[in-house]
């Protein structure tokens, strides 16, 4: 793994990149303990499945990998702040905020649908800092630290003892499709579009684009960042859910936003393409 060498300072805080290098290379490996975790109640006969209060599915999976992440944290970073999925807030004074999405998915895991991922953000002093998505049933990763670039690994074993990046990885780059009607889409979900009152953008969108898929949640932005896509979309999202992507996105060279433009992680529907694409996607998205 070639990383950037040397002592460097982040422009985006003033703060020195080996700080954040060295979250992101845990958050590497933790996503990765995790996710193994979950891979074991994968495809299971006797998985039990909850609801929460929005009708949304949650597992024994979700909530032990989720433990797993706060654990490791509570001995690597015990004064960053975090705030998950299925285990709410925890205050920090140190800046980092992490967000954790240790399932991210649901729906696909528990239908057997290997499309899933274990997802963990960072934030410093508001802004994006860091990302990973790991794939278990896939066997692929990819992960970005602001200034530290993109990076995909698509034959990932299981974790060694002392061993947090794979072994091999490649840079992570979105596509040079410039063109909208030569454009693959993929969204997660068309009826999320009508619930947010968006389905004539979404449309317009469809009709332009060359191709639309329905390769969902986490899995879409991976296939931007890695160039396999040119743009993936999401109506409704949750902070965890976006929090890893525009770090993500951005350095594999392309950007995510909301539909309005906006960059953050606080956002209830996000935009991801290749970048060459971007502003003509969000002409459509909001006519």
């Amino acid at each position: 793994m070639a990383w950037p060498c040397g002592r460097q300072v982040n422009s985006m805080s003033g703060t020195d990149t080996n700080d954040l290098r060295s979250r992101l290379e845990f958050a590497v490996g933790a996503a990765r303990v995790a996710g193994e975790h979950a891979l074991g109640f994968f495809q299971s006969a006797d998985l039990v499945v909850d609801r929460k209060d929005d009708a949304s599915p949650v597992t024994r999976a979700d909530r032990e990998a989720e433990q797993l992440i706060r654990a490791a944290l509570a001995e690597s970073f015990p004064d960053d702040a975090i705030l998950g999925e299925e285990y709410g807030e925890q205050s920090g004074t140190t800046g980092y905020r992490w967000y954790l999405d240790p399932v991210d998915g649901t729906e696909s895991f528990v239908r057997g649908v290997p499309l899933w991922g274990t997802m963990i953000g960072l934030e410093l002093d508001g802004q994006p800092a860091a990302g990973v998505v790991a794939f278990p049933a896939l066997h692929e990763i990819v992960w970005a630290g602001s200034g530290l670039g993109a990076w995909w690994a698509n034959r990932v074993t299981p974790l060694q003892d002392g061993e947090s990046l794979p072994s091999e990885a490649r840079p992570a780059r979105v596509s040079s499709v410039s063109n909208i009607g030569d454009a693959c889409m993929s969204v997660t979900s068309v009826k999320g579009f009508d619930e947010a009152g968006n389905f004539n953008g979404y449309d317009r969108l469809r009709r332009a684009a060359s191709k639309d898929r329905g390769w969902s949640d986490c899995y879409g932005y991976l296939l931007v960042a890695t160039g396999r896509i040119d743009l993936h979309i999401d109506a409704q999202m949750h902070i965890w859910d976006v929090a890893p992507m525009p770090t993500i996105i951005e350095e594999a060279g392309g950007r995510a936003t909301d539909r309005n433009g906006k960059r953050g992680i606080d956002l209830d529907n996000l935009v991801a393409t290749n970048g060459l694409l971007h502003d003509r996607v969000l002409e459509l998205l909001t006519g």
